[in-house]
């Protein structure tokens, strides 16, 4: 099991990052809880990491905090939730806003999250809510502000990294374009699917 990896980060694109060991790139997918907080390419990460064995692929996550690492090996023990869904979820949403959504019984913000249906959302409140008993919920941190979105390259980024985590196309695209409308400020990609993932839920 590699429980925690220590690299250069050398590539970052929704939802995989590339990290540089000892001459060796491991290609690592994250939520996007742990690409905002990726330091620029070229830079020292350490990340937690759960290791999935599969006959056809041998898959690595990586979860900047520990907490995450572990709602994320909470989730995919639920019925039906695997790694993919896994990642969604923490993307969409904070580990400590998730833990919020069970204790509330909100199964309605859990049905707008992209891969979730009215089942899967009761079964998730259900089966997590025993694993959650005593999580404790910390603050949640202020939204940031950057520079003004320069560039096409970055809309397109975004969207594709939503798309990877299962909206539609189209949906993408409109959340990006609402969210590109109301603010005028916006520091990069992932800043800017925070808030597209922040209007979708």
């Amino acid at each position: 099991m590699i429980g925690q990896i220590s690299g250069i980060l050398v590539a970052k694109q929704a939802p995989e990052i590339h990290l540089e060991v000892a001459g060796i790139t491991y290609e690592i997918q994250v939520p996007m809880s742990t690409l905002y907080q990726l330091p620029e390419i070229g830079q020292k990460l350490i990340l937690h990491t759960h290791f999935v064995v599969r006959e056809d692929a041998q898959l690595l996550y990586g979860f900047y905090d520990a907490k995450d690492k572990a709602m994320f090996r909470a989730l995919i023990r639920v019925n039906g939730v695997g790694p993919k869904l896994g990642l969604a979820i923490l993307s969409g949403m904070e580990a400590d806003d998730f833990a919020r959504t069970v204790r509330d019984n909100d199964v309605t913000t859990l049905v707008g999250m992209p891969g979730i249906g009215k089942k899967t959302a009761e079964r998730l409140i259900v089966e997590m809510r025993d694993r959650l008993s005593e999580w404790e919920v910390s603050g949640i941190a202020a939204d940031g502000s950057g520079d003004r979105i320069s560039t096409s390259a970055v809309t397109k980024d975004a969207e594709t990294a939503l798309v990877s985590l299962g909206y539609k196309p189209m949906q993408a695209a409109r959340a990006i374009a609402l969210v590109v409308k109301d603010n005028t400020a916006i520091a990069n990609s992932e800043e800017l699917i925070r808030l597209a993932l922040k209007s979708m839920v």
